[in-house]
């Protein structure tokens, strides 16, 4: 039986939906993590949230919630152009940093904050919460037992429709919208976890709206792996929900029908030999995700995926947004 010998306090810096819906539940229900307070710039929606959730402290703005001493650790929610200043702010505070994907506007910036953890000695984590879940890493031994035959290619696909809410974050250009930040960027992190390595170009087409502020409201793309490997994804905000991936090898395929939102945990493995099921706990991702940040905190375990892992994801995603802007491949900045 599991025994709670300490936890990490979180403040939450932000109403967001992520949040409220996801990842505060999933501290709740973790094994070491508790959200002791949250923030807001409007008060009453800080109180409001505080007393749905059962969070002790609501504060009125961020600076009070970097400033409270009984916070160990601040999740950052805010839309994307906020993420740096409000990470490195917190950093510098002496409060360890799960910030919401993607971690930035582009690697200048992830690079930034990767420096300040480094400098602060504090813990940065971007929060991909999929890659947390045990499938992934029962993914990578079937590709390493040789059983699908060498890796020829990755597919992952993530889209959904929002596209009426022309109001919504997503939509602002000069805030980080679009859907290569807000969903392409998972299959493009899961193709660099799975192969383990990185990407040397990227080709990407988009439908930039004129309507939702010139964002890609969808893109579909080509990023170029060594040994002639690739993933092939599309990803948008304005197209029936799809949540998929693929890995083909030359001897068989690995299916995941839930790569990203896991509301099938099943792992489908098609070969020669027919096609069989592997059913995997449907655990909560975003509970996962707060041990594995603990524990990177507490140094009981080495963070498989650090500041130089979210940095690197940036370098990628920048030359998918270069060449959906340009219509030109670009070569990813090593």
């Amino acid at each position: 039986m599991f025994v709670l010998t300490r936890e990490l306090r979180f403040g939450v810096m932000g109403c967001a939906g992520i949040a409220v819906n996801s990842v505060i539940p999933g501290i709740h229900q973790s094994r070491t993590g508790k959200v002791a307070a949250i923030a807001s710039r409007d008060i009453g929606k800080a109180q409001e949230t505080a007393a749905k959730l059962d969070i002790a402290r609501a504060y009125g703005s961020y600076e009070e919630l970097i400033e409270d001493d009984d916070i160990d650790a601040i999740y950052i929610p805010l839309p994307n152009h906020l993420h740096m200043e409000w990470s490195i702010r917190a950093m510098e505070a002496g409060k360890h940093v799960l910030c919401e994907k993607p971690i930035a506007l582009n690697a200048e910036e992830a690079q930034r904050m990767a420096d300040t953890s480094r400098s602060t000695g504090v813990h940065l984590a971007e929060a991909f919460m999929y890659r947390h879940h045990p499938r992934y890493s029962r993914i990578k031994e079937i590709i390493s037992s040789g059983e699908i035959g060498e890796l020829r290619g990755i597919h992952g696909v993530f889209t959904f429709n929002n596209a009426a809410d022309t109001t919504n974050v997503r939509y602002r250009k000069e805030w980080g919208g679009g859907s290569l930040y807000d969903v392409g960027c998972y299959p493009i992190s899961a193709a660099r976890m799975i192969l383990g390595t990185e990407p040397e170009a990227a080709t990407v087409q988009a439908l930039i709206s004129p309507e939702h502020d010139h964002v890609d409201m969808m893109a579909a793309g080509i990023l170029e792996f060594p040994g002639n490997v690739a993933l092939t994804f599309d990803c948008g905000m304005w197209a029936a929900f799809r949540n998929s991936l693929e890995v083909l090898g030359t001897e068989g395929r690995i299916e995941v029908p839930s790569a990203f939102l896991i509301k099938d945990a099943r792992i489908l493995i098609h070969s020669e030999a027919g096609t069989r099921e592997e059913p995997q706990e449907m655990l909560n991702q975003y509970a996962l995700q707060a041990d594995e940040f603990a524990r990177a905190v507490w140094g009981e375990k080495c963070s498989q995926f650090g500041p130089s892992d979210a940095v690197a994801n940036m370098k990628a995603i920048d030359a998918c947004l270069e060449s959906a802007y340009t219509k030109q491949r670009v070569l990813v900045r090593q």
